[in-house]
């Protein structure tokens, strides 16, 4: 239903079942192999629990299966594997198999009708192996069918030619059977449409067939990758922690954001005005429109940033951009009423009545989530403007009747991050506790004065040297001296060429590369923040991608600078979203939204306080997992509210 109606009924069958094998709210550990049969050993206490946890917390919750679900005999199921490799049929049934510990079949392919019925009957199943997520997952939710854990095999595939210095090389599947083969590899297919309805599925691009057989192939070689990987048991748990979002992704995708179309069409009439016949610019932006026009003495289009450059010159005023930033230095009439354009501009293109008719369908927002879509390893979105929500738009994002929205953010991640990975002790000290990072820094080296911390630890991130940048990063480097040594180590990596990675492993791409904040959401007009300067939490908290700037190798160090940081924070993040999954799989809570390092639970009033307690120990969980043994803590700040915009 619309509106405040109520909440969509749960699809029947037990594979969907809330009662959790840690009970509601609760991250447990538990012994259990390590990613696909790999046994770590040599591992005791609080340490050893949860990286056994791994598996668990990264591929999903343990649902409880209620009698009488097999669709056929015990007997007909073939031979017991907790891991099975699927692949779906055009008809809408399947061909599986098991798998032994080498990743090879360990019995006959069986094949079945269909594809829900043939996971449903397997319970047993800790692991499915398959091509895509997202060429699979979708169909298993609208069937009622959810799964523990998963292996995306075109994920791993991604990651691991990132690892061995080929990114940019096809990763589908086709592809990777196409290289162990020696034959001639196949391009990666076009990222479908974007735009619900722009296009029929039956003229999307389709990959290249690969028969299950070839797929398990392909799936033993990876295994082989991975024990010659770097650090082979970092490299297995961000594949398997990435197969784990894409489980979260398209979990999130079902379940929906809960969106108030007629709130937000009263938002919309309110900010911009009524809507002209013929699609027109609304009145409020007509009426600035004018009001630029006026200042400048002249018939100005501001949707238009070269006639605004050009009255600006006209007037005597150079502005090399039309960027909020920039203009809004400038001493002249005609600014205000083109920064109020601007923002109002945005929201009528990005979340204008179009989008409201396009994307929210029976109360709920559902975007296409696209794990690890930066190079970094932050997810992004296939249209929709997800990650670019405005504060003003997030009043209608409203929770059901009687439902609740926790909201949580991650305190100062990538501080907290910079310190669990340089294993700088003076600033996992000051990481160590929940209280204001910058505060304890600019206690230790600045005075107290918080400002000029926070300027300096960003500045290190970011590789900001203007202005006081370099004085404040000495002072830094006097009291923190291997977080700093780190991130200029990974500079001057990026600057050598080398191969910089994460801490679980993922690898920068080349200097000719793609990324950035336009990426985050294909057609929406982004309004680029200034250079990161440390005056703002999010300032400078933006993804550039290697030479983005320039193609020289200073401006890809600054990128590898932040990108072991960044890519090391997005590794624990999935991490989090894993855990927090498995802990609400004993409730009626859904996730619902993530962006970088916050977090959207959609529960139940009643529930609210016991999602809250499991997102902390699920970022906790997270950091040990990533980490390792680490005093650094990864503290949230969270919101139990009815409405998105008041969490902020």
């Amino acid at each position: 239903m619309t509106g405040r109606g109520r909440h969509r009924p749960r699809p029947s069958g037990a594979a969907v079942a809330r009662t959790g094998r840690g009970g509601p709210g609760r991250v447990r550990a538990g012994p259990e192999l390590f990613e696909d049969g790999i046994r770590t050993a040599g591992r005791t206490g609080t340490r050893a629990r949860d990286r056994d946890m791994a598996v668990r917390s990264t591929c999903g919750p343990g649902r409880a299966r209620q009698s009488g679900v097999l669709s056929v005999p015990p007997a007909t199921l073939g031979p017991m594997s907790d891991r099975w490799a699927l692949a779906p049929a055009e008809d809408g049934g399947a061909e599986l198999v098991p798998l032994g510990p080498d990743g090879l079949p360990s019995g006959p392919v069986v094949r079945e009708p269909d594809l829900a019925a043939a996971v449903r009957s397997r319970p047993g199943v800790t692991r499915w192996v398959w091509r895509s997520t997202a060429g699979v997952y979708p169909r298993l939710l609208a069937a009622g069918a959810r799964v523990e854990r998963c292996y995306d095999i075109e994920a791993a595939e991604l990651l691991l030619l990132g690892h061995e210095g080929r990114s940019g090389e096809p990763r589908s599947a086709a592809a990777a059977l196409a290289r162990l083969r020696g034959g001639p590899v196949p391009p990666d297919p076009p990222q479908r449409s974007a735009e619900p309805g722009a296009q029929s599925p039956l003229f999307e691009p389709r990959p290249v067939h690969v028969p299950l057989e070839r797929l398990v192939e392909v799936y033993a070689d990876q295994q082989r990758r991975h024990d010659a990987a770097e650090h082979p048991g970092r490299m297995r748990l961000l594949t398997a922690s990435e197969s784990a979002g894409m489980l979260v992704a398209a979990e999130m995708n079902a379940a929906g954001l809960p969106w108030r179309a007629d709130v937000h069409r009263e938002l919309l009439h309110d900010l911009l005005g009524e809507r002209y016949a013929g699609g027109g610019e609304p009145r409020r932006l007509a009426e600035l429109t004018d009001e630029v026009s006026a200042a400048f003495g002249r018939r100005v289009r501001p949707d238009l940033p070269a006639d605004v450059v050009k009255a600006f010159a006209q007037a005597g005023v150079k502005v090399r951009s039309t960027r909020r930033w920039e203009i809004a230095k400038v001493d002249h009439p005609a600014v205000k009423p083109l920064l109020e354009y601007k923002k109002l501009y945005r929201i009528w293109v990005a979340h204008g009545w179009s989008w409201l008719q396009d994307w929210v369908r029976d109360g709920r927002f559902r975007p296409e989530y696209l794990v690890g879509g930066t190079a970094s390893g932050r997810w992004v979105t296939n249209g929709g403007g997800a990650l670019q929500i405005p504060k003003v738009i997030r009043r209608a994002v409203v929770a059901d009747p009687g439902w609740r929205l926790v909201v949580a953010d991650a305190d100062q991640l990538e501080p907290r991050v910079l310190a669990a990975i340089s294993r700088d002790p003076a600033l996992m000290d000051v990481a160590g506790r929940a209280s204001d990072l910058y505060q304890e820094v600019s206690e230790r080296a600045f005075s107290g004065n918080r400002d000029r911390a926070k300027i300096a630890v960003l500045g290190a991130v970011y590789g900001q040297t203007a202005g006081d940048g370099l004085k404040n990063l000495a002072a830094l480097r006097r009291r923190f001296p291997r977080a700093v040594a780190y991130v200029d180590e990974a500079a001057r990596a990026g600057e050598e060429g080398r191969l910089v990675r994460t801490w679980l492993g993922r690898t920068c791409p080349p200097a000719a590369g793609t990324g950035g904040t336009a990426d985050e959401e294909a057609g929406i007009p982004q309004d680029e923040p200034a250079p990161a300067e440390g005056d703002g939490e999010g300032d400078g908290d933006q993804e550039r991608g290697p030479g983005y700037a320039s193609s020289g190798s200073r401006a890809r160090g600054r990128f590898t600078r932040n990108f072991v940081v960044q890519g090391s924070a997005a590794d624990w993040a999935l991490l989090m979203l894993a855990a927090l999954r498995r802990a609400c799989a004993g409730m009626a809570a859904e996730l619902v939204f993530f962006q970088h390092d916050e977090v959207i639970v959609h529960c139940p009033a009643e529930e609210a306080d016991a999602v809250a307690a499991a997102i902390r120990e699920a970022g906790d969980l997270a950091g040990r997992l990533t980490f390792g043994e680490t005093p650094v803590r990864f503290p949230f700040t969270t919101a139990v509210v009815e409405c998105y915009a008041d969490a902020k």
